[in-house]
This record gives structure tokens, sequence and C-alpha cells, in this order.
């Protein structure tokens, strides 16, 4: 990796933690820079992982204040979130890497669907949202986590748009404290999935050790001013590196 391409993974690394706390897609801004510099694609998919755990944590620390009293909550939806990230991790590693090259670019895809239409989701939420519901989502919120995480295990690109939009539609509770719980669980996903990575696949550390110190500055920085951020220009930003990611991996 030249000096130029470390930069460049380092910056994607500050982005990437940044947007995962404001929004959650950030693995489509660090997992088409690290194809770019040469790294196959399933090593990029496992360093990206251990790379993004940092910034989650960072995350988790900034919004520590809505956290405090969803410790239940959090134990509930936490469960089920690491056992979907472990069977995610799983199916990673098992399936052959055609499988995963020929699966990402729709992952891509459908995540920078989920980024566009990500304010609407947020509207319908907050139209739905009504006094008297029930304070844990049940078990279809269950059953979703659990499914997000087997995604967000794979590959894990807008994983926390889609736990912003199955909480914010089951739960009736605040946005800001929703998604202080989606950070908590892309986090508790993205280190299971590390952990089980570190004994199973091969990590290129040099890329990982960028993205996490990254990341870490980025989540950082995005829970005390993520509020202030154009949406639309982080979302347009997010498109164009994904469709991008999609086309390098096509063609490449």
């Amino acid at each position: 990796m030249t000096l130029w391409e470390a930069i460049a993974v380092l910056a994607a690394g500050v982005g990437a933690g940044m947007i995962n706390v404001i929004v959650g897609s950030g693995t489509l801004i660090t997992f088409p820079v690290l194809l770019a510099v040469g790294i196959p694609p399933v090593t990029a998919n496992v360093s990206n992982s251990f790379g993004l755990v940092p910034g989650s944590l960072s995350g988790v620390i900034g919004y520590r204040r809505e956290l405090a009293d969803q410790g239940r909550r959090l134990l509930r939806l936490g469960t089920a979130s690491l056992l979907g990230g472990l069977v995610g991790a799983v199916l990673l590693i098992e399936l052959p890497s055609a499988a995963f090259d020929a699966i990402v670019p729709v992952l891509i895809l459908l995540a920078l669907v989920l980024v566009v239409i990500q304010p609407r989701v947020a509207k319908a939420v907050a139209a739905r949202r009504r006094p008297g519901g029930d304070p844990d989502g049940g078990a279809a919120l269950l059953a979703g986590v659990f499914l997000t995480g087997i995604y967000g295990g794979y590959f894990g690109a807008a994983q926390g748009v889609l736990l912003l939009a199955l909480m914010g539609m089951l739960l009736q509770e605040e946005l800001q404290r929703i998604n202080a719980v989606k950070n908590a669980l892309a986090m508790i996903v993205n280190a299971v999935a590390a952990l089980f990575f570190l004994f199973t696949s091969t990590v290129d550390w040099a890329a990982a050790g960028l993205i996490a110190a990254g990341s870490l500055v980025g989540g950082l920085v995005g829970a005390k001013v993520g509020r202030r951020l154009s949406a639309p220009v982080l979302r347009g930003v997010i498109v164009v590196v994904g469709l991008t990611a999609v086309t390098k991996l096509l063609i490449g």
C-alpha cells in the first residue's frame, strides 16, 4: 500500500465512522476504497469489519446519555444482534468467494436504495409513532434485529438504516434514543463478526488499522456534530461511492 493509498483508506475510515453514527452506511465508503487499493473483496470485507468496531464504540460513547436507562432493551436486542452477526460471519466464511462476488453488488444496490429512501422512512415513522405501544417492540422487532444482524455479519452496508427503520416503526421512542440503540447493536454485530474472522479468515491488518483509527475519530465527530451536517450531501456521496463500488465489482 502506497502512502497516498494509506491516506485514502484513513480518510475513508473517518468518513465511515461519522456516517455510521449519523445514519449507518459507512461500509459504502470504506469497502470501495479497499477494493480500489487492490485488496480482494472477502479480505476487504473482513478487514473492514475489524476497522469499524472502534468507530461504533466511539458512537456508543457519544450517545451514552441516551443509552443510560435502556439496559433491558439493549440486553434483549443485543442478544439477537450477536446471534445474527455470528450467523452472517459464518455464512461469509462458509460460502464460496464466488458467491460473495455475486451477492455483494446486489447488497450494495439494496443498501443504496435504503439510503435514498431513508428520509421518507423517517417521516413515515414519525407519523406512525403513537403513545402506548410495546416498549420492547415485540417478537417482530426481535426477529427483524436478528435478520439484520445476519446481513451485518455477512456484509453490513446500511445495516444502521435497516435498524433505524425497524425500531422507528416498532418502538414508541424518540429518534435520538433509537439512534443510540442502533449504534450499540451495530457495534455488537461488527465486534462478533470481527472476533469470528480473527480465527477463520485473512485480515489485512494495515487496512484494518487505518480504518480503525479513522473510524474512531469519525465516530466521535459524528456523535457531536452529526445533526448539523447536510443529510442530502452525505446521501449523495454515499450513492456515488456505492455505484462506483458496484461498477468495479461487475467489470473488475
